[in-house]
């Protein structure tokens, strides 16, 4: 009978002699490839997978050097996540008989993802102009192949989290993006893309304005632009012949075109907000527009001071424009026949005194006082608005009275009138 060990071979020498011939134990070097990630000097390598024997249950212990590996020193303790660039480490193998055997690895790097930093640079969204529209695959980070995906920050990146899922539309303010590029070998790297938003680039002269509602005005954007469009469809700095109203020109610089809003707006029209007379002379109060006002009873001839004299009796003009000289605001008012001295004795002349041509205007006052200001009389549209001297049927002392007569004009503004002088009563009993 014979007997063979399967890892011996079995020789007849012709004397009848079993030999045993035993077959050395022989471990495999191989060759492990790895990706430099993001060129971090070199690749995650898992030793433990390496090929180094056919036999079941052998073991591996790694080594940097052979010297590391005769000695047993100093091995490697982390084979299954071994950091290393391109090198040859050494391994001892050993079988479950006990046989061992030295294995060379060949750490190899597949070549790095070349990736370069990369700047993209967008307009200022109008509504937000703090903020842009960014296409971020318009970055251009590198020329080789590979599957690109975007992220927020480069922890993101480097952990595959948060990943920007609308990177042709990604609204952001100035800072950074990452893009991490895949190669079909699995490699990667990671590129830095800054973000740069415009600022809009308004016109600084173009300003709202203030004209009189009659004339027109010349709006002017400024030089500097590199297109202009208006609302009126004009392509020019400037418009003219514009009148009161809102404008808006689309200003262009560079790529970028923001929209500016104008406004042209009619000047306040001053208001007379009454007027005084005073024997024959009158005083207008004004308010509103833009001082210093001028005043003219003709409309030619314009004054600085708000008080007329030797104003003749009757209907009177008063004229009053503003500092923007626009068309001026005028009203008419009644300058009343003028009365000193009443002698209410019967006679037919003078008896009374008379405000009742008057009686058309508006809110028509006539009231009468004594020399200390105490009101004696008020005539009104009962008394025809006349007094004849006397205050409840009894006929009042010789003397000089006040007396004050106010209306309102009958036109727009329903101008306040206020007229007042001194009459003379000589009652003769």
């Amino acid at each position: 009978m014979i007997v063979k060990d399967p890892s011996s071979t079995l020789c007849d020498n012709g004397d009848g002699k079993i030999v045993l011939t035993p077959t050395p134990f022989a471990a495999s070097d191989v060759t492990l490839t790895g990706c430099n990630n993001n060129n971090a000097g070199g690749a995650i390598f898992d030793l433990t997978a390496a090929a180094l024997s056919s036999v079941p249950g052998s073991t591996s212990v790694f080594y940097n050097t052979m010297f590391d590996l005769n000695n047993h020193t100093n091995p490697i303790t982390n084979p299954s996540a071994y950091l290393s660039p391109a090198a040859t480490i050494f391994a001892q193998v050993t079988t479950p008989l006990g046989c061992t055997d030295v294995a060379q690895i060949t750490l190899a790097l597949f070549p790095v993802v070349e990736v370069q930093e990369a700047t993209l640079r967008t307009c200022s969204i109008a509504a937000k102009p703090s903020t842009g529209l960014f296409n971020l695959t318009l970055a251009t980070v590198t020329t080789q192949a590979g599957t690109k995906k975007y992220y927020p920050s480069l922890a993101d990146a480097q952990n595959g989290t948060n990943e920007i899922v609308t990177p042709l539309t990604y609204t952001s303010p100035n800072g950074v993006i990452f893009i991490k590029v895949t190669n079909g070998n699995g490699c990667y790297a990671i590129a830095k893309v800054i973000l740069i938003v415009i600022p809009p680039v308004y016109s600084n002269i173009l300003e709202d304005k203030i004209i009189c509602m009659e004339d027109t005005t010349v709006l002017d954007a400024g030089p500097g632009f590199t297109a202009y469009k208006w609302s009126t469809g004009a392509t020019t700095q400037t418009i003219s012949n514009v009148t009161v109203g809102t404008y808006w020109v689309d200003l262009k610089t560079g790529d970028c075109t923001v929209r500016q809003n104008v406004k042209v707006y009619p000047s306040e029209q001053p208001v007379i907000t009454t007027v005084d007379i005073s024997s024959t002379s009158v005083t207008v109060y004004v308010n509103g527009g833009a001082a210093p006002y001028k005043y003219s009873m003709d409309g030619i001839n314009w004054q600085d001071s708000n008080v007329f004299t030797n104003v003749p009796r009757g209907d009177n003009h008063i004229f009053v424009k503003d500092a923007y000289d626009c068309d001026p605001i005028n009203i008419t008012i009644v300058v009343p026949n003028l009365i000193n001295v009443i002698t209410p004795n019967g006679d037919g002349i003078n008896d009374v005194i008379d405000y009742s041509a008057l009686a058309g205007k508006q809110n028509l006052v006539f009231n009468i006082f004594d020399r200390y200001g105490a009101k004696i009389h008020q005539a009104d549209k009962a008394n025809r608005y006349k007094w004849d001297g006397t205050v409840g049927g009894r006929k009042v002392p010789t003397g000089s009275y006040w007396y004050s007569v106010s209306w309102n004009e009958n036109d727009k503004k329903n101008t306040p009138i206020k007229y007042s002088g001194w009459i003379l009563v000589k009652n003769r009993d």
